[in-house]
């Protein structure tokens, strides 16, 4: 039995192509969104931050939140949607995965300010 050749799927399923890539981009934002609230967590417990810079951070992360939800609804993608697997690692957007995570060292604040940029 022959299979289809990926290029003959891939052209046959454009909406799901679309998806699927939208689906991979949210998943990588709202992963970089849980860091740079973290972070923002973080550098607000260390008194870090400025009541401006405060108001700032919030106001950003929130338009951020809403913009992901305008595209969840317009894809029909859900926050579950987003999760991937990572095997015995668990799902990466798990609550807990970040933390996890700095607590072993596998990742560190330096990399969230990273990722976060300058600020």
């Amino acid at each position: 039995m022959d299979r289809p050749s990926i290029l003959t799927r891939l052209e046959s399923e454009p909406e799901s192509i679309e998806r699927d890539l939208m689906k991979l981009v949210l998943t990588i934002i709202e992963l970089i969104r849980q860091l740079m609230e973290k972070q923002a967590l973080r550098r607000l417990d260390g008194g870090d931050l400025g009541d401006d810079q405060v108001e700032a951070l919030g106001l950003g992360l929130k338009r951020l939140e809403q913009a992901m939800d305008e595209l969840k609804e317009r894809y029909a993608l859900t926050a579950t949607d987003l999760e991937l697997d990572l095997g015995p690692l668990g799902s990466l957007l798990r609550d807990d995965w970040l933390g996890e995570a700095a607590q072993t060292g596998e990742i560190t604040m330096a990399d969230v300010d990273d990722l976060s940029g300058p600020g």
